[in-house]
């Protein structure tokens, strides 16, 4: 039977030799390979920090040294020399302030007041408790007392100075210093000043006692300045949050000034 092949057609060509299909197991081993190279990089990466730590191990234990030094350094200092500097300069202030409430009492109070910042019965007063306890809680606390002292004796310049330097967390004591140093800069015939603590002491820490007290001192000193909006917004705070407190009592007619 004859056989013919279609116009166009053309036989396929048997598959040469050196032709191939890819393997699958060359991907895997080039992703090997690839994967190798990543950890190798790594390895070289941990060998230079090897190398390195082992170049400069000196220096390294050396700073590791010293950090551990520092540390128990503050322990030790702490525990030996701060503490016992602490309950020493407590100690030491109890008679001044022994005096110092004698004086807030009404005994002798000048003289009490004095006695307290320069010391008697051979304890220091509030002024070298701060000068020989620098640092420490009993010393900070007694820059409070001093300007307190002072500001009682009419020093206020010196009052002004000593409670600067105060601070504390409780937040009674810090609007009460800050008040204090209002009242001393009035005395001093410094208002602006004045104002300007007075409303600090007032939005410290509101509360019944301390802040209509400021708040009106605040209004008052504001029309010493002739500020009588200012001194208006004071008053009527009074008369709308404090009726009850004590510095309500003449708030209208105190109002009435500022209007």
């Amino acid at each position: 039977m004859a056989t013919y092949n279609k116009r166009g057609y053309k036989a396929p060509k048997p598959k040469e030799e050196n032709e191939f299909e890819p393997d699958p197991l060359d991907a895997i081993s080039e992703k090997d390979s690839t994967t190798a190279g990543v950890f190798n990089s790594l390895d070289e990466g941990a060998s230079r920090t090897e190398e390195w730590v082992a170049k400069n191990q000196k220096g390294i234990f050396i700073v590791i040294g010293a950090v551990a030094v520092l540390a128990a350094g503050y322990l030790l200092y702490k525990k030996f020399v701060a503490e016992p500097k602490e309950e020493e300069a407590a100690n030491e202030m109890f008679q001044a302030q022994k005096y110092f409430q004698q004086a807030t009492d009404g005994m002798a109070s000048d003289s009490l007041y004095n006695l307290s910042l320069k010391g008697g019965e051979g304890k220091l007063g509030f002024t070298g408790i701060i000068e020989n306890y620098s640092g420490t809680n009993a010393a900070n606390l007694a820059n409070y007392y001093a300007g307190i002292a002072y500001l009682n004796t009419k020093k206020y310049k010196e009052a002004i100075e000593y409670l600067e330097k105060f601070s504390s967390d409780d937040m009674m004591l810090s609007v009460v210093a800050k008040g204090a140093i209002g009242d001393a800069f009035s005395q001093l015939n410094q208002p602006k000043q004045a104002l300007e603590y007075y409303v600090k002491a007032a939005e410290m820490n509101q509360n019944d006692m301390t802040t209509p007290r400021f708040l009106l001192k605040a209004g008052q000193t504001a029309l010493v300045l002739k500020q009588k909006e200012t001194a208006l917004k004071y008053f009527n705070e009074i008369k709308e949050k404090y009726e009850t407190a004590p510095e309500a009592m003449n708030i209208d007619a105190m109002i009435g000034l500022a209007q």
